[in-house]
């Protein structure tokens, strides 16, 4: 998904090229001669990377409005929660497509740690507490309370460890012949024994981790109980509710209270706010940890997210040794279908509950098969029956993955536009088309804000990255 230098690419789309061609790699350069750069990409895959960034655009402008978009308050999975994945499952994806035609290991291992270096450096400055748009026009940040996790930053952790995995472990004279049934599993067997260890080690944190009483100062300058401390009583292990969970206390240990997300979902849980799932006051009598700090990209959470990038490694693989559309489909979809058959069998058997938060494993299986047959359904429509033009708008923000998320995403553009206003901070260009062109108009704020995020940010973005795709223009890694 993400890159960072903007650069011009002759030739981003090359007339006559068929469906094979545009399933060998995500991109691909002629080294014989660097003048007759060629791109052949996966259009499905590209389209369902759009589709996931105009996911994380509609969520965050909207789920305020429409809680059933927004993230879970806890246990559960709402639209929301299922783009961390998504992103995840695409970065996996596209590994093996990257790193095919990279047969030297130490190039190839240069170019993933030199990406990861990037991907932090974005993922800090975007949600470390640096930038403040759309809505604050100040800047800057207090290092004693920066953040370090974010979305970014837990790609960038989950594509370091799979992408050094599949360096490692990838035969380099494993031919990419037709290969059938489950043989692929047994050719990248060592990823699998990898995956098994760290489904193990996340599984023995989580419930074997003893959590004990802690204390946290209120950090809400509006709260009246701000620069108070408070204690949770916990003294637990193997509980997965909001205070006492190891997920968070690992966290609080190695992060620390302060560098940790100071407005998590659970804000929203009927425990902590009347009006839940809409974030409302808390109630006077709501439990101290409501007004704690929680990290939902943090470590150990990050580490069974790894599991979510090694499963869409899996797809990328029979993206490149099965040849056929039918074997592939057949592939993607029976395992897609066994993930989501498992992870609703864990939830429903209250054995392990869905949650985004924890990233717990029945939420990895659900997400993941999800991601699988959302895939197969474009691929479908896309490679096989020939759509591809129906989903241009998405496939221009998947090529330009990385533009779209900080301008729309992370209101960069809003906020660079906010900093133009007439007397008030209010009166602005954005303030002023979101209420007049769209909620006056239909009088209603739910369907206005609902709307404006439709048109004016993932229609306006995708045409935007349309020309620059036109213009050969790629915010790259």
């Amino acid at each position: 998904m993400a890159s960072q230098d903007l650069v011009r690419r002759p030739g981003a789309d090359v007339e006559g090229q068929t469906n094979h061609d545009r399933l060998i790699a995500v991109t691909e350069v002629d080294e014989k001669d660097p003048k007759l750069r060629r791109s052949k990409r996966v259009a499905s895959l590209d389209i369902f990377r759009g589709l996931t960034v105009a996911l994380m655009i509609l969520v965050d402008g909207a789920g305020g409005e429409w809680p059933v978009i927004g993230h879970a308050p806890w246990n559960g999975c709402n639209l929301a929660d299922f783009v961390m994945p998504f992103f995840l499952f695409i970065v996996g994806m596209a590994i093996p497509l990257s790193l095919k035609r990279m047969p030297d290991r130490g190039k190839a291992v240069k170019r993933v740690v030199v990406r990861t270096i990037k991907l932090l450096f974005w993922g800090i400055l975007l949600q470390g507490g640096y930038s403040h748009a759309p809505d604050d026009l100040s800047y800057g940040v207090d290092m004693k309370h920066i953040r370090w996790c974010g979305i970014l930053q837990r790609i960038a952790f989950a594509y370091l460890v799979v992408a050094i995995l599949e360096i490692v472990t990838k035969d380099a004279n494993l031919e990419d012949n037709s290969t059938a049934g489950f043989s692929i599993f047994r050719q990248y067997y060592r990823q699998w024994i990898v995956a098994a260890c760290i489904f193990i080690i996340y599984m023995s944190l989580l419930y074997g981790t003893y959590v004990p009483d802690w204390e946290f100062r209120v950090q809400y300058d509006d709260s009246p109980d701000y620069g108070k401390v408070f204690k949770v009583i916990c003294g637990t292990r193997g509980k997965l509710d909001q205070p006492c969970n190891a997920v968070g206390y690992i966290d609080r240990k190695i992060l620390g209270i302060n560098h940790m997300y100071k407005h998590p979902a659970w804000h929203r849980s009927k425990p902590c706010t009347e009006v839940s799932p809409y974030e409302g006051p808390f109630k006077a009598n709501a439990p101290a940890w409501c007004l704690a700090p929680f990290e939902p990209e943090g470590i150990l959470s990050s580490v069974s997210a790894i599991l979510s990038t090694i499963i869409g490694v899996h797809y990328g693989h029979v993206l490149v040794h099965i040849k056929t559309h039918t074997d592939r489909l057949r592939h993607w979809s029976s395992m897609g279908v066994a993930l989501l058959v498992l992870g609703f069998i864990l939830h429903f058997s209250h054995a392990i509950p869905l949650n985004k938060q924890l990233y717990s494993f029945s939420y990895v299986c659900v997400t993941a098969g999800a991601a699988a047959l959302a895939f197969c359904l474009f691929y479908f429509l896309v490679d096989i029956v020939g759509m591809r033009n129906f989903f241009l708008p998405l496939e221009w923000i998947g090529m330009n993955a990385m533009l779209v998320y900080v301008m729309a995403a992370e209101g960069i553009f809003e906020g660079f536009l906010n900093g133009w206003y007439y007397k008030s901070t209010n009166n602005t260009l954005v303030y002023w088309v979101r209420k007049h062109v769209f909620v006056k108009v239909w009088h209603s704020k739910k369907v206005g804000i609902l709307l404006y995020v439709l048109f004016a940010q993932i229609l306006l973005w995708g045409l935007v990255a349309g020309i620059f795709h036109r213009l050969g223009i790629y915010w790259k890694l």
